[in-house]
C-alpha cells in the first residue's frame, strides 16, 4: 500500500524502507487499499517478566544458570539415586529453600509490575468512530485510531497532534515521566488539520501518515502526512519531533486535543526507553566466583584422597571385610571402577557443604536492604526539588567503595546550570550595567577605540537578535494582558542559556512577549510592540553547536539571525569582524563566563525562495531527513556578519570544591569532560579545585598540536615530550602513585576533542595504539584530566578507555544530561544528577542525587561501608563453612572412611540456614567499623580498601587458615575429651552422636563469637540476633532430641544434647574449645589496640580541618 502511495505522489525520489503507513480513523483513501490488512501491535503495556503458565519454569530456568544453585541440584540427584551417608534432605532443604526465597521475592515484583500494566492498560480513554465519541480501554486502541485527550491527562499512546481546542493548533506538555523535564513544551498541528476541532469535523478528514518505524529516541521523528481533499489535488506536510505526543506526557493549560496514533503498546517510545538496559556486575560478584573454583577444588580434593584413603584401608583383608560387617554376593561381583566412582560421589555429597549456597540468598538480602540506607540519608535530601537520593541498581553498593577513577561533566554538575547574564560586546565594545530610562545600555569599556559605544542600530540589532533567536515559550497567564504582558512574565524553556539571554536583553530594553499565531511579538525600548513572522527555526544540536532563526520583519525584509559557539559561528563570519569580539570572548571564557557569539545576514527574496524549498524538501523526506537539513543548514549559515557575543555566569555548586579536594584526598583521580571551550572549563577546574595553583598543566590541544600537515608527528613529540618528564617525577619502582600524588609535583592534562580524534585515530605507520598507549601512560600518572569541547560519544570512549586498562579500574560517571548518558551506561558505576537538563541522566544512572556535593558522601561513607561489610559476608560465608566440614572431613581418619556423618541430618540441614544465618545478615546490614562522621572527615580512609583490598587472596588464606585451625581445635580437642572411656559419674559410654553435637555446638558458638568479636557498632538488632541464634540452637536441640519423632526411622538423637550437657566436664571442655578456637582473634585484637594507643600523639587535641591538601584552599 506504501509503495503505490509512494509512487503516485512522490515519483521519482529514491526507494523508502523501513517506514509504516497508518490510515487516520481507518479510513481507506480507496477501495485497492481497503483489502490491504494492516499489522501492528495493540497497546498493550508488559513490563512483567513471567505469566502464571510460565512462572515455574522460566524462574527455575534462571535460577539454575546459577553455579551454585546447579551444583547443588547435582549434589541433590546424587543422593537420590546413588547410596550416600547423607540423606536428600541435607542438600534438598537448603536448596529448597533458597529457591523458594528466590522465586518469592521475584514473583512478587513481577506482581507489582503486572499490577502497574494493569492500572495503564485498563484506564479509560475516548476514541472517535463514526462521529462519535466512543469510551474505551487503554489497551484496546489500534493504530489509526483518532483519540481525545483531555486536559491533565496522560496520552496512552504515541500521538501525531492534529488539532486543539486553540486557534493556532498547538498545545503545551510535559515530559516529567520520561525525561524528568517539568517544563512546559509546545508541540503544533499541520496547519491544514487545526480547524477539525470536533468529533464530527475530524471524523471526516481522509489522510495517511507515512512516518519511519519504532526507534527509542525520544527527540527524532521522521515522517509525513499526505490529505485527500475529494479529489482535489493532495496536500502533504512533514512532520517532526514537535507533531509528536509521547505516551506518558501529560498535557498541560490546554482543554483538549485530537491525536491519531502511529505507535502503540510496546513499540511507543517510553516503552522502548525501557528495554535492553545492559547488566553491570561487580566486582565482589568476580572474588566470590573465583573463591567458589577454589572451594571447589578443595572439595574435590578432600573427595579424592578419602576416596584414595579408603582403597588402601581396605587393601588389607580384614578392613576390607570384617566379620562383624559381610559384603553381600552383589557387592562383591560389583566393578570396582564403578565402586570407587560412587564412593567418590558419596563423599562429595559427604563434604558439599563447604560450597556456601546460602549465600547468594544473603547477598541479594543485603544489597536489596541496604539499598534502602542511601534512600533514606537525610543528608541527600534536596529542599529545592523536595527530592533525596535514588537507588535505581541496588547490585552495585558495594562498587561504590572501589572506585578508581571519577568522570564528571562540568555544566549541571560541578556548576548549577542557573544562568545568568552578566555582560555582552557588541562590535568590540564591552557592555555591562543596568539600563537607563531612554538610554539602550549603560557602556564600561571600549578595549579597542576610545569610542563611547557602538552605534545605536546596531545595539538594537543585537537585542532582537537575543529576542528573536532561541525557543523560550511564555508560561500561559490570564492576568497577563493589554499594556501589561511586559510587566510580569514568566519564561519557559529546556535550555537556561536562552531564558538568561532573553532575560538579559528584557533587562536593557527589548521584552519578548511570546508567539502569536506565528509572529514573534518583541517590545523595545519604546514600548512599542514589534511583530516578527517566523518562517524558519533551524534548531540547535550538539554537532552544529548553533541555533538559527529566519524572519521577516514588519518592512518586509528577510533576516537571518543564529547564535553559537565561537569555534561555530567564527569560521562562517567575516573575516575583519572577528578580532574585536574574540578578544572579549577569551577574556570572559578566561574569567568562567560561557559565551555565545551573535551574527545575522540580510536574505533576498529570490534566494529565500530557493532557502525555502530545499528546507521544506530535506524536512518532506522520510530517509535521512537529519542529513539532509543539516547540509541545508550548512549551506544557509555562511557570509554572515557578526554582530558581537554574550557572557553568561554559571555558578560552582555548593560544597563542589570540597568535594573534588576530599576525592583527591581519598586517591580518587577525577576527570572532567565537557563540551565547553577550553579557556572556561579551565577556570572552572581552578574554582572547584580540580587543578591547584601549584598543578603543573600539560595541554594536548589544538593550539599546542598546531594546524598544518605535521601535526600528528607535533602530537607525537609532544607526547614523548610529557611520558618523559612523568617518569622521571613518577619512577616505576613507585608503589604507590595515590600516595606519590601528595609527596610528588601534581601534574594536570588538558585535551580537546579535536586531539583525541587525533590520538585514536592515528594514521601513521605506529598505528592508533601508539598514540593511545603513549597518551594513557601520561594520564594515568596526572591527578586530573579535562577533556574539553567533548561530543557525547567521545565521552564514552573516553571511559571505555579506561576501564580496558590494566588492572581493570573501577571507573565511575557523574552528569545531569542528556549528553551524560553514554558515558554513565558506559563506566562500572552510573551517577545521575536530579538537574534543571533534565532527568535523562537520572533516568539511566545507577544511583541518582540532587548535587554533586553527595557524592563525598555516597562514595567516602556508604561505599566505605557497603564494600567492607560485603567482603566480611563473603569471607565469613567460606569460613564458617570451611569450619563446619573440617572436623567431618577429620573424622572420615578415625571411622576407616566410612562415609560415616559426624553431624546429624538436623544440624546439617539447619547450620546455614537458621543457626548462622541470621548473624552475618544484621552485620552486613548495620556495621560501622568507622563512624560515618570520620569516614567523611578523613578520605584517606577510602585508600585502605581500594583495589578490592579485602577479597584479595591474602585475606582469602588468613580467613582459610583461622578456619583450618578452629575446625582442627573443634575435632581433636573433643577427640582428646573422649579418651576417658566414660565421662559421667554413672559410667555411661558416650558414642559418636555425642561427640558430633560436641564438635557442632563449639562450631556454632565459636563462629557466632567470632562475628561478635568483630563487631564494632552494636544495636538492640545485633544483641538480638547474635544471642538469640545461640539460645534457638540450644532450644533446637533440646526440642530435637527430647521428643520421639514418629517420621524418623532412627532416633540416634534422642535425649543426647540432654544428656551431653549433664556431664560437667562437656561444659568445661565446650568453654575451654571455644577459648582456644577465638584465643588467635582476641591476641590480634589486643595487639592492634596496644599499637594504636601506641601511635596516639600525647596531648591529643582536636584539629581544625582547613583544607585536605592545602591550608591557603579555603576549605572549612
Amino acid at each position: 500500500m506504501f509503495r503505490r502511495s509512494f509512487h503516485r505522489f512522490w515519483a521519482g525520489e529514491e526507494k523508502r524502507v523501513g517506514t509504516r503507513t497508518v490510515n487516520l480513523g481507518h479510513h481507506p483513501v480507496s477501495a485497492t487499499e481497503a483489502n490491504i490488512a494492516q499489522r501492528f501491535c495493540d497497546n498493550r503495556i508488559v513490563s512483567s517478566k513471567y505469566t502464571l503458565w510460565n512462572f515455574l519454569p522460566k524462574n527455575l530456568f534462571e535460577q539454575f544458570r546459577r553455579i551454585a544453585n546447579f551444583y547443588f541440584l547435582i549434589i541433590f540427584l546424587v543422593q537420590v539415586t546413588v547410596d550416600t551417608p547423607t540423606s536428600p534432605v541435607t542438600s534438598g532443604l537448603p536448596l529448597f529453600f533458597v529457591i523458594t526465597v528466590t522465586a518469592i521475592k521475584q514473583g512478587y515484583e513481577d506482581w507489582l509490575r503486572h499490577r502497574a500494566d494493569n492500572e495503564v492498560n485498563k484506564r479509560t480513554v475516548y476514541i472517535i468512530e463514526n462521529a462519535e465519541r466512543v469510551r474505551k480501554e487503554s489497551e484496546n486502541i489500534k493504530v489509526g485510531d483518532i483519540i481525545e485527550v483531555q486536559a491533565d491527562e496522560t496520552f496512552p499512546c504515541d500521538l501525531i497532534l492534529l488539532s486543539s481546542c486553540t486557534s493556532d493548533g498547538i498545545c503545551h506538555v510535559t515530559t516529567a515521566s520520561l525525561d524528568g523535564e517539568s517544563n512546559c513544551k509546545t508541540h503544533y498541528a499541520v496547519r491544514d488539520t487545526i480547524a477539525l476541532c470536533s468529533a464530527e469535523s475530524i471524523d471526516t478528514l481522509q489522510a495517511t501518515i507515512e512516518c519511519e518505524q519504532p526507534q527509542p529516541d525520544l527527540y527524532k521523528f521522521v515522517g509525513r502526512i499526505n490529505i485527500y481533499n475529494n479529489g482535489l489535488e493532495t496536500v502533504a506536510r512533514s512532520l517532526g519531533p514537535e507533531n509528536l505526543l509521547l505516551k506518558g506526557a501529560t498535557l498541560k493549560n490546554t482543554k483538549k486535543i485530537y491525536g491519531v496514533a502511529v505507535y502503540t503498546g510496546m513499540e511507543t517510545k517510553m516503552a522502548l526507553n525501557y528495554q535492553g538496559k545492559s547488566q553491570k556486575r561487580s566486582a565482589v560478584e568476580k572474588s566470590i566466583n573465583a573463591f567458589l573454583i577454589v572451594y571447589l577444588l578443595i572439595l574435590l580434593t578432600k573427595a579424592a584422597v578419602c576416596t584414595g584413603l579408603k582403597y588402601l584401608w581396605q587393601s588389607t583383608p580384614h578392613n576390607n571385610e570384617p566379620w562383624y560387617n559381610q559384603k553381600t554376593q552383589k557387592e562383591r561381583d560389583t566393578i570396582k571402577v564403578l565402586k570407587m566412582f560412587t564412593d567418590f560421589l558419596s563423599f562429595m555429597v559427604l563434604f558439599n557443604f563447604i560450597i556456601p549456597v546460602s549465600m547468594y540468598v544473603t547477598v541479594e538480602m543485603q544489597k536489596f536492604l541496604g539499598s534502602f540506607f542511601i534512600s533514606w540519608d537525610k543528608d541527600f535530601y534536596d529542599e529545592d526539588i523536595k527530592e533525596g537520593a535514588l537507588v535505581n541498581t541496588s547490585d552495585l553498593n558495594e562498587e561504590l567503595g572501589q572506585v578508581d577513577y571519577v568522570f564528571t561533566d562540568k555544566t549541571g554538575t560541578l556548576t548549577e546550570n542557573s544562568m545568568e547574564f552578566i555582560e555582552c560586546c557588541i562590535d568590540g565594545y564591552k557592555y555591562k550595567g543596568v539600563t537607563q530610562e531612554t538610554d539602550a545600555l549603560s557602556q564600561t569599556d571600549g578595549p579597542l577605540t576610545y569610542l563611547d559605544k557602538a552605534d545605536k542600530n546596531r545595539e538594537e540589532l543585537f537585542l532582537r537578535a537575543l529576542c528573536l533567536c532561541h525557543t523560550v515559550e511564555i508560561k500561559i497567564n490570564d492576568a497577563v494582558d493589554g499594556a501589561t504582558e511586559s510587566a510580569d512574565l514568566t519564561y519557559i524553556s529546556s535550555s537556561p542559556d536562552e531564558i538568561a539571554l532573553v532575560k538579559g536583553a528584557k533587562k536593557y530594553g527589548f521584552t519578548f512577549l511570546g508567539i502569536r499565531n506565528g509572529h514573534i511579538r518583541v517590545e523595545n525600548q519604546r514600548k512599542e510592540i514589534e511583530e516578527y513572522e517566523l518562517l524558519h527555526t533551524l534548531n540547535f544540536d550538539s554537532v552544529r553547536r548553533r541555533m538559527s532563526v529566519i524572519v521577516k520583519t514588519p518592512a518586509g525584509d528577510i533576516l537571518l539571525f543564529c547564535k553559537g559557539a565561537d569555534s561555530a559561528i567564527f569560521p562562517r563570519v567575516q573575516n575583519h569582524e572577528i578580532a574585536p569580539v574574540k578578544l572579549h570572548v577569551e577574556q570572559n571564557a578566561m574569567d568562567g563566563y560561557r559565551t555565545l557569539c551573535i551574527a545575522f545576514k540580510e536574505i533576498a527574496p529570490a534566494d529565500y525562495e530557493r532557502i525555502d524549498r530545499q528546507l521544506l524538501e530535506a524536512k518532506m523526506a522520510l530517509q535521512d531527513r537529519e542529513e539532509k537539513m543539516d547540509k541545508v543548514f550548512d549551506d544557509i549559515e555562511t557570509n554572515m556578519n557578526l554582530i558581537g557575543a554574550t557572557a553568561v555566569e554559571d555558578k560552582l555548586q555548593d560544597q563542589a570544591a570540597e568535594t573534588i579536594e576530599a576525592l583527591h584526598a581519598a586517591g580518587l583521580k577525577v576527570w572532567v569532560l565537557t563540551g565547553d571551550k577550553m579557556e572556561t572549563a579551565k577556570s572552572t577546574c581552578y574554582a572547584c579545585r580540580l587543578f591547584q595553583t601549584s598543578t603543573e598543566l600539560l595541554e594536548l590541544t589544538t593550539k599546542t598540536v598546531e594546524d598544518g600537515e605535521r601535526k600528528e608527528d607535533r602530537l607525537l613529540e609532544l607526547l614523548n615530550e610529557y611520558r618523559k618528564k612523568l617518569q622521571h617525577e613518577f619512577p616505576k619502582n613507585s608503589r604507590s602513585l595515590k600516595k606519590a600524588w601528595t609527596e610528588h609535583q601534581e601534574y594536570g592534562l588538558i585535551i580537546d576533542g579535536s586531539t583525541l580524534s587525533l590520538i585514536l585515530n592515528a594514521t601513521q605507520d605506529s598505528g592508533p595504539n601508539r598514540y593511545k598507549n603513549i597518551f594513557l601512560q601520561i594520564c594515568m600518572k596526572c591527578t586530573a584530566v579535562l577533556c574539553c569541547r567533548m561530543a557525547p560519544l567521545q565521552k564514552a570512549q573516553i571511559v571505555r578507555m579506561v576501564k580496558n586498562l590494566k588492572g581493570s579500574p573501577i571507573t565511575l560517571s557523574i552528569g545531569d544530561g542528556a549528553n551524560d548518558v553514554s558515558m554513565i551506561l558506559e563506566s562500572h558505576v552510573g551517577i545521575g544528577i536530579k538537574g534543571k537538563e533534565g532527568r535523562q541522566a537520572a533516568r539511566n544512572s545507577d544511583y541518582s542525587v540532587p548535587k554533586f556535593k553527595h557524592l563525598k558522601k555516597l562514595l567516602l561513607a556508604h561505599g566505605h561501608l557497603y564494600y567492607m561489610r560485603i567482603a566480611h559476608l563473603v569471607q565469613y560465608f567460606f569460613y564458617k563453612n570451611f569450619c563446619f566440614i573440617l572436623p567431618q572431613f577429620l573424622y572420615q581418619f578415625f571411622c576407616g572412611f566410612s562415609q560415616q556423618p559426624l553431624y546429624d541430618a538436623a544440624y546439617l540441614t539447619m547450620y546455614n540456614i537458621c543457626f548462622t544465618s541470621l548473624p552475618i545478615l544484621a552485620y552486613s546490614l548495620l556495621e560501622q567499623h568507622i563512624n560515618i562522621d570520620s569516614l567523611t572527615s578523613d578520605p584517606r580512609l577510602y585508600m585502605k580498601i581500594s583495589g578490592n583490598a579485602m577479597l584479595q587472596w591474602g585475606p582469602f588464606l588468613y580467613w582459610t587458615s583461622l578456619a583450618a585451625f578452629e575446625g582442627v581445635v573443634f575435632f581433636f580437642g573433643t577427640y582428646f575429651l573422649f579418651q576417658t572411656s566414660s565421662l559421667e559419674e554413672n559410667a555411661k559410654v558416650y558414642g559418636n552422636w555425642t561427640f558430633g553435637t560436641i564438635v557442632f555446638t563449639v562450631l556454632v558458638f565459636t563462629v557466632t563469637l567470632k562475628l561478635a568479636l568483630d563487631t564494632r557498632f552494636w544495636t538492640w538488632i545485633n544483641h538480638f540476633v547474635i544471642w538469640g541464634s545461640l539460645a534457638f540452637y540450644v532450644f533446637f536441640s533440646f526440642f530435637w532430641g527430647g521428643i520421639i519423632w514418629p517420621f524418623l526411622k532412627q532416633q540416634r538423637m534422642y535425649f543426647v544434647f540432654a544428656q551431653m550437657l549433664s556431664s560437667v566436664s562437656t561444659w568445661l571442655a565446650i568453654i575451654l574449645l571455644i577459648f582456644i578456637s577465638l584465643f588467635p582473634e582476641i591476641l590480634l585484637i589486643l595487639l592492634k589496640n596496644v599499637k594504636r594507643r601506641s601511635a596516639r600523639i600525647p596531648n591529643f587535641e582536636l584539629p581544625t580541618l582547613l583544607s585536605y591538601k592545602h591550608v591557603d584552599s579555603g576549605y572549612r
